[in-house]
């Protein structure tokens, strides 16, 4: 049983509030005024700057250092007061290197004017909404700790409340009195205010309807394609089925019939039947494993996506690099999602590249997982004529993923995709090498 007084346990609680009131008060000031005012002088510049040359370098290393001090914000905002604030930033294209990539990739995403906007108004707000949360507090803390002594001392007979000709007793309770008063009241009016300054940062940092509806439509859309996609890789394993497998089976199963009637009287027939069928239940069983790792290669679930794109590159016809880095492993549909997409590329490649080489580099990154797949060949690939690659870019959309593809005439070919997601089970250490 626990022997310390409950009152000692709730004045302790008190005191750690009042005191966690009065820093994030002061932080939320300097955050404003040390980081946000400096940062906005410096976007402004850059921006103006962009047509000497000058800016394009700028710009956008200090939007992105806004961008994460505002990530800071709603960090803090979800911390400290239970308000979360979506990111909506666009993820970065692939597409997106060198300077003016970079440029035209944040210049171009509304959130990033948003967070300029709310650079500027958090200095005001955060000044205001920080000096009344703190001040509450600290106010009544001098009415209680340092008023009645120093006008003990000083005899300037004064309060913090009201002033008197003599300070005596009624000025001593009313001083103490008042700033206990004004202290309990501070602790619930400084957290709504605090709270208040979360909000606002809020309307300013959260996604806007435009981008809402956006992201609903985008949704809708990769919906019903991979719905479209189910149903058409249903219709493909039927038809497998039906004509390879079900086929061989039905005929396994007819030559078996035709030698139990021939044995008696035609045994030689009857073994030549039974050869044709072993044959047979060899090649149906054949495509049944075909099928299955058309639908999910056991390599995959057995090794990880490291495993089955090295396992994957060793059938293929040329030399293929494979580097992957992976601390652990994605969800299943995410892997085999990953591992389709690559195969796709891998049999693209040989398809219709005329390359000597190919390699495939695999990483984990920022909750997003990259893999690029490239080739030394002649180049021309085009997502926009349909055929396999629109199918990947159709699938990864299921899952918020993005492909990008750089494929000029006389190559070389480079295809990024990414995929967002979590990794768990971390294995001991990366791998690499040469498939």
């Amino acid at each position: 049983m626990d022997g310390r007084n409950p009152l000692i346990g709730r004045l302790g609680g008190l005191a750690r509030a009042t005191f966690l009131n009065v820093v994030r008060a002061a932080a939320q000031i300097v955050l404003a005024y040390a980081v946000n005012l400096p940062l906005f002088i410096l976007a402004v510049l850059s921006i103006a700057f962009i047509p000497l040359g000058v800016g394009v370098v700028l710009a956008p290393p200090v939007l992105l250092a806004i961008r994460a001090v505002a990530n800071l914000q709603r960090t803090l905002a979800a911390d400290w007061h239970d308000v979360p604030i979506p990111v909506p930033y666009r993820p970065e294209p692939a597409g997106a290197s060198g300077p003016v990539g970079r440029l035209r990739w944040v210049l171009g995403d509304p959130a990033t004017w948003r967070d300029l906007l709310w650079s500027l108004l958090n200095v005001p707000v955060a000044l205001v909404l920080g000096v009344l949360a703190g001040g509450l507090t600290v106010y009544g803390l001098e009415g209680v700790f340092v008023a009645w002594w120093v006008a003990l001392l000083t005899d300037y007979g004064w309060g913090p409340f009201w002033m008197i000709d003599d300070y005596g007793a009624a000025g001593f309770a009313g001083t103490v009195g008042g700033g206990a008063l004004l202290l309990v009241l501070s602790l619930p009016a400084a957290g709504a205010i605090l709270k208040a300054h979360a909000l606002f940062g809020r309307s300013l940092l959260a996604p806007t309807r435009s981008a809402l509806a956006e992201r609903v439509r985008r949704l809708t859309e990769t919906r019903s394609e991979t719905v479209d996609a189910s149903a058409a890789e249903l219709r493909r394993i039927e038809r497998d089925l039906h004509d390879g497998a079900q086929a061989r089976l039905v005929a396994l199963s007819m030559n078996i019939g035709l030698a139990e009637e021939m044995m008696k009287h035609d045994p030689e027939t009857a073994r030549k039947l039974l050869a044709e069928a072993r044959q047979a239940s060899g090649s149906a069983l054949t495509e049944l494993r075909d099928l299955v790792r058309g639908i999910h290669p056991p390599v995959l679930a057995e090794r990880g996506l490291d495993g089955a794109v090295r396992a994957l590159a060793l059938t293929l016809p040329l030399p293929v690099d494979v580097h992957v880095e992976l601390p652990g492993r994605a969800e299943a549909p995410v892997e085999s999602a990953a591992y389709f997409a690559v195969a796709e590329m891998l049999a693209n490649v040989v398809k219709h590249s005329a390359a000597r080489r190919a390699w495939i580099q695999i990483e984990h990154s920022g909750g997003r997982l990259l893999m690029i797949v490239g080739d030394d060949g002649a180049g021309g690939a085009d997502p926009a004529a349909g055929g396999g690659m629109r199918g990947i870019e159709r699938r990864l959309a299921a899952f918020d993923g993005t492909m990008a593809v750089t494929s000029p005439p006389g190559g070389p070919t480079v295809v990024t995709l990414e995929l967002p997601c979590a990794l768990s089970s971390p294995k001991i250490s990366p791998s690499s090498g040469t498939g």
